[in-house]
């Protein structure tokens, strides 16, 4: 195990107007001192010879939470891109992330945020590394049903149906809506479909919605939790109609745990679904028809069983071990193409 040294930048500087430049500016001084090869930033700041926005763009996730917006609201959603000030320093920003004259690299989560990265800061493609995020296929293991799916399912109310999951912090965003409405439908011709919603987010706007579609014992929400490991062992299928996600790390924590997955179009980790296979991708988070049909093809415990078996295999191929050399082999190509010691001397 190498070793880890912290360096602390303050949080207090640049007051309450613009800590996100004080904080980049105080970590670039910081960083210039230090003897380093590579710069690894993760969207925080602008000195690096690695830069890679794990929250994707910022341009990319703006618009996509527009859209998760009534249709009413998005035209003044849109508008506040334009004119609130914070916004502007968020583009201020970019305009330093974005260096794009070769004196860095890039890391896209997906070919989602790849393509964002060119339309919304003309990035030249030759800059940009793809490199998907990685899961922990020990920790979420289909092993662990033999060890906690039947006390998880009795804790729920649940015996034998067929417990569908969504993980989220962002209810609106994540697509619990949607997932709301798409289970309420589906249950009134098979009843036995049951919706777990685990996130901090407020329950109430979305509990009021579901009593009335006439769905309130259909869809259960458990809050937050310290282990979400119990709760993928007992589930069976895992719905998560997003409006925006890099590459959402539960998609992958689903898959490993041999769950078939629904996603969206604009989820990164939906790039690695084969549509039909490990489960079902929707073109549009809103397209609540589509999504019973998917929720409604994976009531089949058949259809549920291959796709269990080919999510797994999924998984193994997109494990930490992979991510940690893909994004190693960045940090060799960055050394070499991008050394930090010219970025110094021409300070």
């Amino acid at each position: 195990m190498p070793d880890i040294v912290c360096h602390e930048v303050p949080t207090s500087v640049g007051g309450l107007f613009r800590p996100r430049f004080a904080f980049a500016a105080a970590a670039e001084e910081l960083l210039r001192r230090l003897d380093l090869d590579v710069v690894h930033d993760m969207g925080h700041g602008w000195y690096g010879n690695v830069f890679m926005p794990h929250g994707g763009t910022r341009a990319g996730s703006f618009r996509q939470n527009v859209q998760s917006s009534p249709s009413w609201l998005r035209r003044c959603k849109e508008l506040t891109w334009s004119v609130l000030p914070r916004y502007s320093m968020v583009r201020e920003l970019e305009n330093r992330q974005y260096v794009s004259d070769g004196s860095r690299l890039f890391i896209a989560l997906s070919q989602m945020v790849w393509r964002d990265m060119g339309r919304f800061h003309s990035l030249p493609p030759n800059l940009v590394r793809i490199v998907y995020n990685g899961i922990d296929t020990v920790r979420f293991s289909p092993t662990h049903r033999t060890l906690c799916r039947a006390a998880v399912r009795r804790s729920l109310g649940i015996r034998n149906e067929v417990l569908f999951l969504l993980v989220a912090h962002n209810f609106k965003l994540k697509g619990v809506g949607p997932a709301i409405e798409a289970a309420a439908r589906v249950a009134r011709t098979l009843p036995e479909l049951r919706l777990v919603v685990i996130g901090r987010d407020r329950p109430d706007r979305y509990e009021r919605p579901a009593q009335r579609l006439g769905c309130p014992d259909v869809v259960r929400f458990v809050g937050g939790v310290a282990d979400s490991v119990p709760y993928y062992a007992a589930a069976d299928v895992y719905v998560h109609p997003t409006y925006y996600d890099p590459c959402s790390l539960v998609v992958l924590e689903a898959l490993a745990s041999a769950l078939p997955v629904i996603t969206t179009v604009h989820n990164g980790a939906g790039e690695l679904l084969t549509p039909g296979v490990q489960g079902f991708v929707l073109a549009d988070p809103t397209d609540v028809g589509s999504l019973v049909g998917y929720m409604s093809q994976l009531m089949d415990g058949a259809v549920r069983s291959e796709c269990s078996r080919r999510a797994r295999e999924l998984a193994e191929q997109h494990d930490l071990e992979r991510n940690y050399r893909e994004i190693l082999a960045v940090y060799e190509e960055a050394a070499r193409v991008s050394p930090l010691v010219k970025w110094k001397a021409a300070a």
